[in-house]
């Protein structure tokens, strides 16, 4: 498997993989299913539009109605003015490579067929950060690489947040 991205949907083939065993027993995908949906947020009155904007594959932020801050995650005042008034709004979803890191220690089990794997932290173009992972990464990562959102759907009918580098548009 190629280093890189976190992949939480498992093909069939992952399954039968040594790697892949745990206990003695192989993984199912239910097993896998469960584990990971334990480390999902509970879906809320108050980050329900967060989560339908993922549906709809696009990446709704809070805006404060009294600055203009775009905040993530979801809170029920403003960080920079202390207002409690906000609009959820579809954003860009652009932003740049901000710092990344390869996790190769095992930390949840529900990842063992996928180490090592990529967290990203990505600073988005409306201004706050996200902490995701890259699909599909180049071998070469730099600092303030261009990013977008993708939406890849996950267990549980949620659709997850993850980025992909931007290709380098081609010279005149």
């Amino acid at each position: 498997m190629r280093d890189g991205a976190v992949h939480v949907r498992v093909a069939d083939r992952h399954l039968t993989h040594p790697d892949n065993r745990r206990g003695g027993r192989l993984m199912n995908v239910q097993s896998i299913a469960d584990e990971y949906e334990k480390l999902l947020p509970e879906i809320t009155p108050e980050n329900r539009p967060y989560w339908d904007g993922l549906a709809a594959h696009e990446l709704r932020l809070q805006c404060c109605d009294e600055c203009g801050e775009y905040r993530f995650p979801d809170s029920e005042v403003c960080p920079r003015c202390l207002s409690g008034s906000f609009t959820w709004s579809a954003v860009s979803g652009k932003g740049r490579l901000w710092s990344w890191l390869r996790m190769h220690q095992r930390y949840l089990s529900v990842f063992d067929g996928v180490r090592p794997y990529l967290v990203a932290y990505i600073k988005l173009d409306e201004g706050p950060p996200v902490i995701s992972t890259l699909v599909d990464p180049p071998d070469e990562l730099v600092f303030d690489m261009p990013v977008r959102a993708v939406f890849q759907p996950g267990f549980s009918d949620r659709t997850i947040l993850k980025f992909a580098v931007e290709s380098p548009e081609p010279a005149a």
